[in-house]
C-alpha cells in the first residue's frame, strides 16, 4: 500500500518491517525523527524502543540484542558514531548473530552539526558495509536489506541517509508488518570475549567478509548502470538525482552508472562500466570516497579511462550540492556553454542575515543574562557546549566564549582554569547533554578539585532535537528519574546550588555564591522549555511609560521585542516569562492574563 512518508519514517517502517526487536538511540538531527517514530508505531510491533544516554551505550545494548539472535537498529547523527566509535570497531572484528543495522544520517552543508564528516569514511576505517540511499523510497528497501546482509556477513550494516533524504517526503509502497520471530538466544562462546588473540584471529575474518560483502553488492539491485556512449557519471546518494536533473536540463545524454553500495565498491560492475568509457564524472558529496576507489579500480586494471571528480576540481569536497552546482560541473566536464539554470526566473536576491535568537521566553536567556550580571566585576570565561544554549554565543547576551562538542565545556574549563589560575571558569551544558557527556569530566574536576562553576540548564527536555526525553524525566513506564543535584553530590561535588532562571534576582545571587566557592560548584538552573507548556499571561507595554531606551531589545535578544515608532512593542510570540520588565528602568511592562 502507497504511503506519504519522511525519509526518517521509511527507514522506521523499514526496520519494524525487518522484524527488528530492539531500536535504541539518542537524539541529533538529521537522525532524530526515526526513533520518534519507532517509539509511536514499535511498541504495538513488540519492538523495545529507548531514548539511550548517548550513542556509545545506544549501539551496546543494541549489540547485546543481537548476540542472543534479534535484529536491532540503532539511530544517530554522524557526529553521535565519534561517540559511539568505541563499541563500533570492536564490534565489527567480534561481529554479530542477529542482524544489527546502524543508521548514521549525515549533515551535508552542514545545517545543524559542527562538522560535513563522511560516514563512508568511518565505515571504510571501521571494514564495515554501507548503503547510501538516494530517496526515501530506497532508505525504506536499504534498511530492510541490510538486516539480511548483516546476517549474512555477521557484521553490523551502516545505512547512511543525508539530510535530504531523511527529511524529504515521498510516496513509498510499504509491506505488511509480520509478527515478531522468536529469539533464539544468547549462546555462551569465547568468540563474544575481544581479547588480543582472537582479535588478531578475526581481523583476517574480517577482511576477508569484505571480500564477501563485495560479492553481495555486485548483484545488488541498488547499483545500476544505463548506457549511452562513452563518456559517462558515476554518481550515488542524493548526487544521483541531481546528476539525472541536471543531464535533463543540458538536454543532454551520458551513460549513468548509479552507486548504492560505496563501500565496498562492487569492483566488477565498476569495472565493466569504465572498459566501456572514454571519459567519467565520478558526482558524490562530501569526501570522494567513491573516487579513491574508482581510481584504484582503473590503475590496477590499466584502464584507459578519464576519471574526475574531486581530484581536479571539477567538485568541492565541502558543502551540499544541488541541481545547480551538478549542472555547473556537467557543464564544464561536456565542455558546454551553460545556459541561465532557471530561464525565464528572475535572478533570487541574496537572503537577509538572520541572528541566532533564542525562542521568546526560553529560560536560558535569563540563565546567560544573570551570570553575566553576576561576573561583570570579575575576569571569567564561559565555556558553552551542544544545545539550543549554543545561541547564547550569539549578541547581545555574548555569554559563551567556546563550544566544541558534547560535554567539553567542562573539559575545556579545567584545561583553562590550570593556565590561566586568575580567571574564573563557568561551563554550561544542557540537562540532556550533562547525562550523555559531562559525567566523567565532573568526576575529573571534583578529583583534581579544579575551581570551576558547572551550569546545568534544566528545561526538562531535549529541545534542540525536538523535545526527547533523557534521563533526569520519567517519561515512560517502569522509568526512574535520575536527579541531577544528588548525582553531582554522589560525585563529591559539596556546592550544589538551584534556582529558577526567570527569577533575576534569585539567579544572580546563587550564581555569586558558586562564583565565591572555593572548589568545583554546580548551579541547576531549571525552568520548562516553554515550548512544551502553556503560557498563562503575556506582557504588552504602557507606551506612555517607555522611554524607547531599548535596554529590554539590546540586551535580551528577545524575538518577541520588537521597535516600534520610538517605543517597543511587544508581539503575539511573547510567553510571558517577564524578564523584560525585571530589566525595564522605566517600568513599562505591564502584565496580561
Amino acid at each position: 500500500m502507497p504511503v506519504l512518508l519522511m525519509g526518517n519514517e521509511a527507514i522506521a517502517r523499514g526496520a519494524i518491517e525487518a522484524g527488528i526487536r530492539v531500536a535504541t538511540s539518542y537524539p541529533g538531527t538529521p537522525a532524530s525523527e526515526i526513533m520518534t517514530a519507532l517509539m509511536h508505531f514499535g511498541p504495538e510491533a513488540g519492538v523495545y524502543t529507548e531514548w539511550s544516554v548517548n550513542e556509545k551505550v545506544a549501539v551496546e545494548i543494541a549489540a547485546g540484542a543481537a548476540y542472543a539472535g534479534a535484529r536491532a537498529l540503532v539511530s544517530m547523527k554522524q557526529m553521535g558514531l565519534n561517540v559511539a566509535a568505541d563499541a563500533v570497531m570492536s564490534l565489527a572484528y567480534i561481529g554479530v548473530k542477529g542482524g544489527l543495522v546502524l543508521v548514521v544520517a549525515d549533515d551535508p552543508g552542514p545545517h545543524s552539526s559542527q562538522t560535513e564528516q563522511d560516514t563512508r569514511l568511518f565505515a571504510r576505517f571501521a571494514k564495515l558495509p554501507v548503503l547510501d540511499p538516494s530517496c526515501p523510497r530506497e532508505a525504506y528497501e536499504m534498511t530492510k536489506y541490510a538486516f539480511k546482509l548483516s546476517e549474512t556477513l555477521n557484521l553490523p550494516v551502516i545505512v547512511r541517509p543525508t539530510t535530504r533524504v531523511s527529511h524529504a517526503c515521498q510516496e513509498v509502497e510499504v509491506g505488511t508488518i509480520p509478527p515478531r520471530p522468536p529469539v533464539p538466544g544468547f549462546v555462551k562462546d569465547p568468540r563474544w570475549v575481544i581479547m588480543p588473540s582472537l582479535a588478531a584471529r578475526q581481523h583476517v575474518w574480517l577482511n576477508k567478509q569484505q571480500e564477501r560483502a563485495r560479492a553481495e553488492f555486485a548483484a545488488s539491485p541498488f547499483n545500476a548502470v544505463q548506457l549511452e556512449g562513452p563518456v559517462g557519471v558515476i554518481a550515488g546518494g542524493p548526487s544521483y538525482f541531481y546528476v539525472t536533473e541536471a543531464l535533463e536540463r543540458l538536454d543532454v545524454k551520458l551513460s549513468l552508472l548509479k552507486i548504492g553500495t560505496p563501500y565496498p565498491l562492487p569492483e566488477e560492475l565498476v569495472r565493466e562500466f569504465l572498459t566501456r568509457m572514454e571519459r567519467v564524472l565520478i558526482v558524490e558529496e562530501q569526501e570522494p570516497v567513491v573516487e579513491d576507489q574508482v581510481i584504484r579500480l582503473a590503475w590496477r586494471n590499466r584502464l584507459p579511462v578519464e576519471l574526475s571528480g574531486k581530484h581536479d576540481g571539477y567538485l568541492p569536497r565541502e558543502g551540499e550540492f544541488n541541481v545547480d552546482r551538478v549542472a555547473a560541473a556537467l557543464a564544464r566536464f561536456l565542455k558546454l556553454e551553460q545556459e541561465n539554470p532557471a530561464p525565464g526566473l528572475p535572478a533570487l536576491p541574496p537572503l537577509p542575515a538572520r541572528p541566532p535568537l533564542f525562542c521568546a521566553g526560553c529560560p536560558h536567556r535569563g540563565s546567560f543574562y544573570a551570570f553575566k550580571q553576576a561576573a561583570r566585576d570579575q575576569e571569567v570565561i564561559f565555556t558553552g557546549d551542544i544545545g539550543c544554549y549554543t545561541l547564547g554565543a550569539a549578541p547581545p547576551l555574548a555569554a559563551m566564549d567556546t563550544c566544541l562538542c558534547m560535554g567539553a565545556s567542562l573539559g575545556l574549563a579545567q584545561g583553562l582554569a590550570r593556565v590561566q589560575p586568575g580567571t574564573r571558569l563557568v561551563a554550561f551544558i544542557g540537562d540532556s547533554t550533562f547525562f550523555h557527556a559531562g559525567l566523567p569530566p565532573l568526576v575529573n574536576a571534583v578529583h583534581q578539585q579544579t575551581p570551576l562553576v558547572v551550569v546545568v540548564l534544566d528545561n526538562e527536555t531535549t529541545a534542540m532535537t525536538g523535545h526527547q526525553s533523557h534521563p533526569g524525566l520519567a517519561t515512560g513506564t517502569g522509568q526512574r528519574a535520575v536527579d541531577i543535584a544528588r548525582v553531582a553530590r554522589a560525585c563529591g561535588v559539596e556546592t550544589v546550588l538551584t534556582a529558577d532562571p526567570l527569577d533575576l534576582e534569585a539567579t544572580m545571587a546563587v550564581a555569586r555564591q558558586a562564583l565565591a566557592a572555593p572548589g568545583p560548584a554546580l548551579v541547576i538552573l531549571r525552568h520548562p522549555c516553554p515550548q512544551i507548556t502553556k503560557p498563562a499571561t503575556r506582557y504588552r507595554v504602557n507606551a506612555d511609560a517607555c522611554t524607547g531606551c531599548r535596554t529590554c531589545i539590546d540586551e535580551l535578544g528577545c524575538p518577541a521585542l520588537v521597535p516600534a515608532d520610538g517605543s517597543v512593542m511587544i508581539n503575539s510570540t511573547c510567553t510571558g516569562c517577564g524578564l523584560c520588565a525585571k530589566i525595564c528602568p522605566a517600568a513599562a511592562m505591564e502584565e496580561v492574563v
